[in-house]
């Protein structure tokens, strides 16, 4: 738990340092394997590229921001940003896993998916993280989501 604690310490920091206003938002960290806008991936396997993230969201402003990290949050790319008013559409897969989708428009997608805990250390951010699931699932489901 101390390491998982350092580590939602400079999440918190970088995401400040990157994001204007960041401690407006609450985080969590999430991962996605849509790198193709991100130059923070990793590969993984053969194929797959896994690109760790820092996901803010703010439910005064129905926004979530994105921004792409590396596992030793290290560093940190360009914050991406979803505003409900400025989605297409919006909704919780089910299969084959429980990743967040988002389309900002019709040209493209981000997959987020987030977890309590994951211990590889060398694809992922080392967090224990449920209450902040269930908190950012809630706002999800209820307050960004479309129809």
């Amino acid at each position: 738990m101390e390491k998982s604690d350092a580590n939602r310490k400079r999440m918190r920091s970088l995401f400040n340092q990157l994001v204007e206003h960041g401690e407006d938002y609450n985080i969590l960290f999430g991962y996605t394997e849509d790198v193709g806008r991100f130059n923070y991936g990793l590969v993984h396997g053969s194929k797959t590229k896994i690109g760790n993230l820092i996901v803010g969201w703010n439910e005064t402003s129905q926004t979530i921001v994105v921004v792409p990290t590396v596992p030793d949050l290290s560093g940190g790319g360009e914050p991406v940003f979803y505003r409900r008013s400025e989605i297409l559409k919006a909704y919780q897969n089910k299969y084959p896993t429980d990743a967040f989708i988002i389309y900002p428009d019709r040209k493209g997608y981000i997959g987020i998916n987030v977890c309590d805990w994951l211990e590889d250390e060398k694809l992922y951010i080392y967090v224990s993280q449920e209450a902040e699931v269930k908190a950012f699932t809630d706002f999800f489901l209820n307050h960004f989501k479309t129809k």
